[in-house]
């Protein structure tokens, strides 16, 4: 750790095995666990709580306070889970009143020029491909994809194993296990690669499939569907996870590929 062209400053508490590459500089009120490697001219500015094992890569900055004009220099942070890689030149902004932090989980994968602003909470292991943005307050699953230049609207949320294509604009919420793609975004299948890679049996993935007919192809309104789902399919986690989804969503699910 003992980088003569790093600035550390003395508030910040570092782990003893920490490694900090030359012309990077820690703010006051940084805490950074175990085996973590911060590469060249990465900016860790106050309120930032990275794990255990991370890797951050040069440009970029970490804890920034918020591009929200309503903030007031709250006392917030911005939390990195263990295991969690930030390539280059990734902005991740920390929270405001609204949740008092940013929250990233372990596993990650934050891919470069990807910005995440303030209050966002972002499950574990995910992938965020180049580019892509999270406007503030939006709730990421775990195993959510976000593939290159996908840009998500605020106070959005994305559900466990989601798959959002390149390119696109996310204004809805997207209901778990989903494939998301088109303009304006839309349900084109489930996630059936990812959940295979994740361990999901044929039944597993057939089960959701079935839900996902009744919600999206067989022309019923979400309530319609909802009641169908609860009536006629047996109760799992995953349907259950799919419905308190559907109920929950304050921004409205995205609409199928056969809606007007």
């Amino acid at each position: 750790m003992n980088q003569p062209l790093a600035y550390v400053h003395p508030g910040a508490k570092i782990a003893k095995n920490v490694v900090i590459e030359p012309f990077t500089t820690i703010h006051n009120n940084v805490v950074i666990g175990e085996g973590t490697w911060i590469g060249s001219n990465v900016t860790i500015m106050e309120g930032a709580r990275i794990g255990k094992n991370c890797s951050i890569f040069p440009g970029a900055v970490i804890s920034a306070i918020p591009q929200d004009k309503k903030f007031n220099d709250e006392d917030t942070v911005t939390e990195i889970g263990d295991n969690t890689t930030i390539r280059e030149c990734v902005t991740i902004n920390r929270g405001t009143t609204d949740k008092m932090k940013t929250k990233i989980g372990k596993n990650c994968w934050i891919m470069a020029y990807c910005h995440i602003a303030h209050d966002c909470i972002v499950g574990d292991n995910c992938i965020f491909s180049n580019n892509s943005t999270l406007a503030g307050h939006i709730n990421v699953g775990d195993y959510v994809v976000l593939a290159g230049m996908a840009a998500v609207q605020q106070f959005c949320s994305i559900g466990n194993h989601a798959f959002v294509t390149g390119g696109s604009l996310v204004r809805k919420d997207v209901p778990p296990f989903v494939k998301a793609a088109r303009e304006p975004l839309s349900y084109v299948g489930i996630n059936s690669i990812g959940l295979r890679r994740r361990g999901f049996t044929t039944e597993k993935i057939r089960e959701v499939q079935n839900i996902y007919r009744i919600l999206y192809q067989q022309n019923y309104n979400n309530s319609q569907a909802v009641a169908i789902i609860e009536a006629e399919m047996e109760a799992t986690p995953e349907r259950d996870e799919i419905l308190e989804f559907v109920k929950n969503s304050q921004r409205g699910i995205m609409k199928g590929y056969f809606s007007s």
